[in-house]
């Protein structure tokens, strides 16, 4: 799918909080970690920066290179964009192979884009029937892969940890019953069956069993932290991370980091003794969770669910164990 960001519909979520906790300026460099349709990253090019940017969806990476292309043909320069066919997990070793040693900023937009949900063939949702797929980078284990081949405990605990899935176990069963599943219909019908949904309830119980599946295949929330604890390494003091997530597991994952990378440990009680940071600070205290307004839910649905948290890096070294963060 050849989408320009410049022209795509995609509407990134939080945007202009996302480019106010970033603060791009002239002649920094910030690392967009998960480009997609381009949209935090022309707003971070407008404000003067270079952007070095991160997907591991080769249309993401295509689409962003027809559109670099075509500014420079309409304003004869090329903006300052350097993409990269990564992971963003591996943002520290890119950086180091292009010969930077610190950046001013990373942004994260955790979880699955708006261009691969609108995509019937990539299989990330259950709207339109599609290819069981569900892969970011288009390779490797596919849904199918895992839904037709795991055995039945191995399903129920995907389900169960990535989708909180109570009836996990219920859900799994149904699944190895109706083996082979090829197509993102069938999935949702297997899950909706075992669950008792009717039509009309205000929430697909399959939305769950999706989540879960497409986290699981893509190894979203190990990548996650791989990410937090890479750009703790290669942001400069004073440098910023902002992250967007778009549930609880994500959001808990970012929180939890920052508060133990700020040195924000629990206070104790007379039960348990007040735990000390054994290391400096490595960012501020991070803000406070940032969620859309009602005109941007009205406008962007999207959004209702997202949570945006930033800190700020300080002069500290990062931690000796930073990749290995909490589960």
């Amino acid at each position: 799918m050849s989408v320009s960001p410049a022209s795509a519909p995609h509407i990134p979520v939080l945007l202009d909080e996302v480019v106010a906790a970033l603060a791009p300026a002239p002649g920094q460099v910030i690392v967009d970690g998960t480009f997609g349709a381009g949209g935090y990253t022309r707003r971070i090019l407008d404000a003067g920066a270079t952007v070095h940017a991160f997907d591991r969806d080769p249309d993401a990476i295509a689409a962003g290179r027809l559109w670099s292309q075509t500014q420079m043909s309409a304003q004869g320069t090329a903006p300052t964009l350097v993409l990269h066919p990564r992971r963003f997990s591996e943002m520290a070793e890119a950086m180091a192979d292009a010969g930077i040693a610190s950046v001013d900023g990373v942004v994260l937009d955790i979880g699955v884009s708006s261009m691969q949900l609108d995509q019937r063939e990539r299989g990330f949702a259950f709207s339109s029937d599609g290819p069981l797929d569900m892969r970011m980078s288009q390779d490797g284990m596919s849904a199918a892969d895992f839904l037709n081949e795991a055995d039945e405990a191995a399903i129920a605990d995907v389900l169960y940890v990535y989708g909180e899935e109570r009836q996990s176990r219920r859900v799994a069963r149904a699944v190895v019953a109706a083996r082979p599943l090829t197509t993102t219909g069938q999935f949702a019908a297997v899950v909706r069956k075992a669950l008792g949904y009717r039509p009309g309830a205000p929430k697909d119980p399959a939305t769950r069993s999706f989540q879960a599946v497409r986290i699981h295949v893509n190894g979203e929330l190990d990548e996650l932290r791989a990410a937090l604890a890479a750009a703790e390494r290669i942001l400069a003091p004073g440098g910023r991370l902002a992250v967007v997530s778009f549930h609880s597991l994500e959001d808990r994952i970012v929180k939890q980091f920052l508060r133990e990378a700020s040195g924000e440990t629990p206070a104790g009680s007379r039960h348990l003794p007040q735990q000390v940071a054994a290391f400096a600070a490595v960012f501020e205290k991070p803000s406070k969770a940032i969620r859309p307004g009602a005109e941007e839910e009205a406008r962007n649905p999207r959004a209702r669910s997202a949570t945006l948290r930033w800190a700020v890096r300080t002069a500290a070294p990062a931690r000796a164990l930073s990749g290995s963060l909490p589960a």
